[in-house]
């Protein structure tokens, strides 16, 4: 029995329907690029799987895109998908006007641990972007994601306008969004906690490059685990924390496997240890069936922020969990 012969990609690009994608794509940049402008941000999300045949994340980043195809368990052979994907570029490309070399296209699968922060073997770009006044260094190709976590917008915001005069600490703080936004704010001084020589280091150029190089602002490469039983020990006290841990990590730097729905309680019991009675604590991550400890809400003031935390510019409102926590009223 002779193997049936497939299709080149060429024919199978052409059996690619894109406008249905495109004509979507096309309506949410009309809107959502004079919202941005008015919003003061340069980075922003046009398209989020809008169309179930079309699973992707579309990210502008000043004039540069960030794809990224999420995982649905499809079966398409390679020629398939191929043609799935340069239909998809060209699309966008001609839709945004956007050189296709300036176009990035990732594969995000289910990921576990710190998969998500590992090199991709692309070198991609440093360069810098804007949000609200706040200037960041990104890079689309080098990694999975891509330095700033878009759907934390309205978190830092937050973080921003409660930071005159705090002592602020940013937990797992991977590239130091959440720190350059406190300091801006007015934070008599920071301290950002990160396993990660390469994103503490991202972080130092994060503060630089917006003028926060005092000794106030202090970079921590440890565990957050082990950090905070010695700041716990210390006696150390915070106004402002932000703790946003990943869903689970088993990194080898760590001393032990840290699972966020488990490991919870522990850890915003030890950042209530640290903060001030009138202090507010943000928790997030990103389980989708992620539930709060019950005796977190018996034992302080929970406010779950997750419906107003996730940007106008999301589709998925469901990408994050987030809460506002503090002491109760004596």
């Amino acid at each position: 029995m002779t193997e049936p012969v497939l299709p080149d990609s060429a024919t199978l690009l052409q059996a690619v329907d894109i406008a249905p994608f495109a004509n979507r794509l096309a309506k949410n940049a009309r809107h959502l690029h004079k919202w941005a402008r008015r919003n003061d941000l340069q980075c922003y999300r046009l398209y989020d799987r809008d169309i179930p045949a079309f699973p992707l994340a579309v990210d502008w980043y000043d004039g540069r895109l960030h794809l990224q195809e999420f995982d649905t368990g499809w079966k398409q052979t390679p020629e398939q998908h191929y043609a799935w994907v340069m239909a998809v570029e060209s699309a966008v490309s001609e839709t945004l006007q956007v050189p296709k070399e300036q176009i990035w296209f990732k594969l995000r699968q289910r990921q576990r641990g710190e998969t998500q922060y590992q090199k991709t073997g692309e070198e991609g770009e440093d360069f810098v972007v804007s949000e609200r006044g706040h200037r960041f260094w990104v890079n689309l190709g080098a990694y999975l994601d891509t330095g700033l976590f878009l759907d934390h917008r309205n978190a830092r915001q937050w973080v921003g306008e409660l930071a005159d005069g705090a002592r602020f600490l940013n937990l797992f703080a991977y590239t130091g969004s959440f720190t350059i936004y406190a300091a801006a704010g007015g934070a008599v001084s920071t301290d950002t906690v990160d396993l990660s020589n390469t994103y503490q280091a991202w972080t130092a150029r994060n503060l630089e490059l917006n003028g926060f190089t005092g000794p106030q602002h202090r970079l921590h490469r440890a565990d957050v685990f082990s950090w905070l039983r010695e700041a716990v020990g210390r006696g150390d006290r915070y106004d402002l924390i932000v703790l946003d841990p990943p869903t689970f990590s088993n990194s080898k730097k760590m001393l032990g496997i840290l699972d966020v729905q488990r490991d919870h309680p522990w850890m915003i019991r030890q950042c209530l240890s640290l903060l001030s009675p009138t202090g507010t604590l943000f928790f997030s991550n990103n389980l989708r069936q992620f539930e709060l400890d019950a005796g977190i809400r018996a034992m302080a003031q929970v406010e779950d922020l997750s419906a107003r935390s996730v940007p106008e510019d999301f589709r998925n409102q469901k990408i994050h969990h987030c809460y506002r926590i503090r002491h109760r009223a004596a």
